[in-house]
């Protein structure tokens, strides 16, 4: 099997804002004009290639979960599996799982994943509906995507600590502040959480953290290669955060900083960040 039919990429977005025009309320200026529009199945497998594909969540409702679900469903697109939403502090989490997996492309739920980063408690995490919630979701064999900024991550090391049983996987290396050049207390914070085994992580992000006309990879390599020292190449996995990225860097661009990040690394290990870890993480 050739290197580009092993790739996986873990962590991209679908949508069209002239469809929905008013459901992505985190494109909240102009800044987010070249992102509006429609980013479906063709698009992406244009700017990916010959790749297999993680569809993550951009809405907090359940709409769009079936919508990707239903794309994932349709084996002429790269998507392979979803990352969706179920509102945590709602009851009946394991009910709405259920029926989440009972729509077409049901089996291709693989994680749930919130807006964290943009909850004003940096403990909402903790709170006791949320925890009870994250049981249910392990149980039904669900991961949990963590996104989160740094004022939200030492609440991610708890409640990490505390759910030995739940697969949590972090995005976009928790958001450091690449473009201020900031490394305490995050690189700390990372160590922590790569010290739990119920942790992975995910190389991607990283380009719209930095500055994004004139970032370079000389200060991002940093952050990337920290992270793969302390989780390993056996819970890291690549993931181009397309269309998002695309504020600032190409899909290829992206994938040539992974490449460069990875680049003291055996051929078997490149093969777990590219795909083998997102393979055994998420059960594809």
């Amino acid at each position: 099997m050739s290197e580009a039919a092993r790739r996986i990429d873990a962590h991209h977005h679908l949508w069209d804002t002239d469809a929905h025009p008013d459901a992505y309320g985190w494109m909240d200026g102009p800044w987010a004009d070249p992102l509006r529009g429609r980013f479906g199945p063709d698009e992406l497998a244009r700017a990916a290639g010959p790749v297999g594909t993680v569809a993550v969540q951009a809405r907090t409702d359940t709409q769009e979960t079936l919508d990707l679900l239903a794309i994932a469903a349709d084996p002429s697109t790269p998507v392979v599996a979803v990352v969706g939403w179920i509102d945590l502090t709602a009851p009946d989490p394991a009910g709405r799982a259920a029926a989440l997996r009972a729509a077409p492309g049901g089996e291709l739920l693989v994680g749930v994943r919130h807006f964290v980063q943009d909850e004003a408690d940096p403990q909402w995490l903790a709170r006791p509906d949320v925890a009870r919630s994250l049981e249910a979701l392990a149980a039904a064999g669900l991961t949990y995507d963590l996104l989160v900024r740094e004022p939200q991550l030492p609440a991610a090391v708890r409640v990490a600590e505390r759910h030995p049983g739940v697969s949590f996987v972090l995005d976009h290396l928790g958001k450091p502040a690449i473009g201020a050049g900031a490394w305490q207390p995050w690189a700390d914070t990372i160590e922590r959480l790569a010290a739990l085994p119920n942790v992975a992580v995910k190389l991607s992000g990283l380009v719209t953290e930095a500055h994004w006309r004139d970032w370079t990879t000389a200060q991002i390599l940093p952050y990337a290669r920290h992270a793969l020292a302390c989780f390993g190449p056996e819970r890291t996995m690549f993931g181009s955060d397309w269309p998002v990225c695309t504020l600032a860097a190409s899909y290829d661009t992206v994938v040539s900083i992974a490449d460069q990040a990875c680049a003291e690394l055996s051929d078997a290990e490149r093969d777990l960040v590219f795909g083998a870890t997102a393979r055994r993480v998420y059960g594809l």
